[in-house]
């Protein structure tokens, strides 16, 4: 019926899609700190943001507009422009007010920040910096750089939908993402273009959806965010639309970049995917998964390459779901350590279980033997590094 392939372009791969990274000299050795998205066509926009109450400007200004259209967005490293009051709102119609007059062709602009909290925007260079905008780019690796503030990589993505009538469409995105990562989303901006012809109402619930079983399920300190942001983009172009294509190639999309930021979680050394299942519920099954990405004993546990399943039992159990000890079984990979009350680990066991965990990919899955309720989410292990990177990120 469709086929989903996988192509390069990142935010630029859509049709009538632009993006760029510049300096701006918010980040020391001229590295790349301030990027654009630009569409040739006005979009139809789908949002979802932090559920942190202390929100930052940004998020603050996009709400206060309402229902609207627009064709770019600005986004910055380096300053969050959070808890800064309504000035730091006044300062973001500063810096879009300077742009649209540079931009002629600049509709109804958006910003998005990420950085340290409790600073104002330097305005004046980053209002500088927008003047070294070129709309004609199509740098999507230079935009996603500039997006990063702890990431050791950019992310990006893009697939195109060929439909069983001949007709196309393309989504692609960059992310950013690597601490203060929890599953309410994540300190995380993920930025999606698309030129599919798909109304905002469809967007939006579809997003809505896809969420829930990425970046709502990933997991890297249990800190959520102040401005975490994901922005779908639909200029049309393509003319061509199909919901169920849509929706998996955005998971695709949402997917891969929420499994990214756990890789790239600060100082972290492996991505482990938690399998819950045998739930009463899903909502219960998400409510276990995500307590076991969120522990730290767990984390610490991972980082020391200690099968510890003691841990993860206790996890389940403080999870406040209906548990029991009796129906509970856990396993690393195929290897079942625990079954329904039997004590299955020895010290042969353990050699083996560790060998699991010195992967830099593996699962813990957890079956609570109840009924058919599912859920699974995504972490990573803490260490020394992490504690190192937080304990001076100002500096």
């Amino acid at each position: 019926m469709y086929k989903i392939v996988q192509i390069d372009g990142g935010v630029c791969a859509a049709e009538g899609f632009f993006a760029d990274g510049v300096s701006a000299g918010l980040k020391a050795n001229n590295a790349k700190d301030m990027a654009f998205i630009y569409s040739e066509e006005e979009c139809e926009i789908a949002s979802t943001f932090t559920t942190n109450k202390m929100y930052a400007a940004p998020i603050k200004h996009f709400r206060a507009k309402g229902e609207f259209k627009t064709n770019f967005v600005l986004i910055n490293s380096k300053n969050a422009n959070a808890m800064t009051g309504q000035a730091g709102v006044e300062d973001i119609d500063e810096v879009l007010a300077s742009l649209s007059a540079e931009y002629k062709n600049v509709i109804n602009p958006v910003m998005s920040s990420t950085g340290v909290i409790g600073v104002r925007l330097p305005k004046e260079k980053i209002i500088k910096g927008t003047k070294l905008f070129d709309l004609t780019a199509k740098e999507a690796n230079a935009a996603a750089s500039a997006i990063m503030t702890t990431d050791t990589f950019s992310k990006q993505i893009a697939f195109k939908v060929e439909l069983e009538d001949g007709s196309s469409f393309s989504i692609g995105a960059m992310a950013k993402g690597a601490g203060m990562i929890n599953p309410a989303m994540a300190t995380m901006l993920c930025f999606v273009t698309t030129d599919a012809n798909v109304s905002k109402e469809v967007m939006q619930n579809i997003l809505d959806e896809v969420t829930v079983k990425t970046f709502n399920a990933i997991s890297v300190d249990g800190d959520t965010s102040t401005n975490d942001t994901v922005m779908v983009l639909a200029n049309a172009k393509s003319g061509a639309f199909h919901a169920e294509a849509f929706q998996e190639a955005l998971f695709k999309v949402m997917h891969f970049l929420a499994l990214e930021m756990v890789r790239d979680g600060e100082g972290a050394t492996k991505l482990v995917t938690y399998n819950v299942t045998g739930a009463k519920d899903d909502t219960q099954a998400q409510v276990v998964a995500k307590a076991l990405s969120d522990s730290l004993l767990v984390k610490t546990a991972l980082f020391g390459e200690d099968p510890n399943w003691g841990r993860i039992a206790s996890t389940v159990g403080a999870s406040g779901v209906e548990a029991y000890e009796e129906k509970l079984s856990i396993s690393f990979n195929e290897l079942c350590v625990y079954n329904q009350g039997d004590l299955l680990f020895n010290a042969e066991m353990e050699i083996e279980a560790a060998e699991i965990m010195k992967l830099p990919s593996f699962s813990i899955n957890c079956d609570l033997g109840i009924a058919e309720g599912s859920f699974t989410s995504y972490g990573c292990d803490l260490g020394y590094e992490y504690v190192k990177i937080n304990a001076d990120y100002r500096t």
